[in-house]
């Protein structure tokens, strides 16, 4: 599955998984922030399977580019 990793001003890492809503983790390290996903996904495929939520199609990420 495709997921994003963000970077917060504390250096902590924030992973998501956009084919889930709501589908967040984070970590220290990439490394634990990609092992605590791959949970929350595992929870998410349960839950989804259990009451027949449908998953989101994730489409992509595009560049926007906007003046500030």
């Amino acid at each position: 599955m495709t997921v994003l990793i963000e970077q917060d001003e504390d250096n902590i890492y924030i992973v998501s998984c956009p084919v889930f809503k709501g589908c967040h983790s984070y970590g220290k390290t990439v490394d634990e922030a990609i092992a605590n996903i791959r949970e929350v996904i595992n929870m998410c495929v349960e839950e989804a399977e259990d009451n027949n939520y449908g998953k989101n199609k994730f489409v992509g990420f595009r560049e926007v580019q906007v003046s500030i």
